[in-house]
């Protein structure tokens, strides 16, 4: 909560300020700094992925589950197509191209292919945050495919692009 010692920060720099809050969830995306990454969600955290039927309201419970997907995926190459803010929400438009591996069957529940497959992942993540710049919303909005088939991506030519 704000409070009147507190200065209020305009509309642009609650943007930024979210801007950099999903920035460094997702630095912190990893099996070593994973914590770093939960420590930014607020108390009433809902993390969602509708696609696969997942839907968790406890830091802990969302803590394991990517420990899990650390286990599964092999992530080879990210792309950033875009991101952008508005007001407390944050888009974030990315592909993963990945391996996956291990015991994806019990790691990530209601995935489309078996260990072994390569993937191709669209993933559209919206993010709320509340007024302290807790994020208390993730939704992950996922596209599967295989990695060898059709993909027609609408790439922006200045996208980021980090090989693993």
């Amino acid at each position: 909560m704000t409070t009147t010692d507190t200065p209020k920060l305009t509309a642009q720099e609650i943007v930024e300020r979210n801007l950099r809050v999903v920035a460094a969830h997702f630095h912190n995306e990893n099996p070593k700094d994973i914590d770093k990454a939960i420590d930014l969600y607020g108390d009433t955290i809902v993390w969602e992925v509708p696609a696969r039927g997942v839907l968790l309201r406890d830091k802990g419970q969302v803590r394991e589950a990517y420990l899990k997907i650390f286990d599964s995926y092999q992530i080879h190459k990210m792309t950033a197509v875009r991101r952008f803010g508005a007001g407390n929400f944050v888009t974030d438009d990315s592909i993963a191209e990945l391996t996956l591996v291990g015991d994806v069957a019990n790691n990530v529940p209601n995935c489309p292919f078996p260990a072994g497959t390569e993937v191709s992942m669209r993933i559209v993540h919206i993010f709320e945050l509340d007024d302290d710049g807790k994020i208390i919303r993730e939704n992950g909005y996922e596209l599967w495919r295989r990695l060898d088939g059709p993909i027609h991506d609408d790439i922006p030519s200045d996208a980021h692009v980090e090989t693993f």
